[in-house]
């Protein structure tokens, strides 16, 4: 149990340092995956409400002290997208991407539209079908595209403790 707790934080720490290094270069249409996100997202789908809930609370508070312009706010929302797409927990299964794809962007989108109205839209900045355009629909496709990957890699490394655990 703690081997997937201290893996979940590794993942974590991991996606956050290639979020912020490695993908601030590789930006498509200015745009960097939210790589926090497709975690949070993962486990959620993976292990339940209460992992999403943990989880998202943790990635948050990682963006809230990177550049979070209220504390808590990235945490709230994290932590909110972790504990509804835990609900999903009962539809999983190991081999179907097609699910934990949709989630993931569903995920982004309300992320985006989370963000544009309390960094934006509580300043009187109207203009959402430009942040839609230009913001929202480019960061859920990347994201979308490199949460399969990364989702690959946290089911694997799912099974792979899964499994040592049964053998001992």
């Amino acid at each position: 149990m703690i081997q997937k707790k201290i893996v979940a934080f590794l993942v974590i720490i991991i996606a956050y340092l290639l979020q912020t290094t490695i993908f601030q270069h590789l930006q498509l249409a200015n745009v960097v995956p939210h790589l926090l996100l497709v975690v949070v997202v993962s486990y959620a789908y993976l292990r339940g409400r209460t992992s999403g809930l943990c989880i998202g609370f943790i990635c948050g508070l990682i963006l809230d002290m990177h550049g979070g312009t209220v504390i808590g706010l990235y945490a709230f929302i994290l932590m909110s997208i972790g504990f509804v797409v835990g609900f999903c927990q009962k539809f999983y299964f190991t081999n179907n991407l097609l699910l934990p794809v949709i989630l993931i962007t569903a995920s982004d989108f309300v992320y985006g539209i989370y963000y544009y109205i309390t960094e934006f839209l509580m300043r009187g900045r109207l203009h959402l079908g430009f942040y839609f355009l230009h913001v929202i629909l480019p960061e859920m496709i990347y994201t979308g595209i490199v949460g399969i990957l990364l989702y690959r890699l946290i089911v694997a490394l799912e099974h792979l403790l899964t499994r040592k655990r049964e053998e001992a």
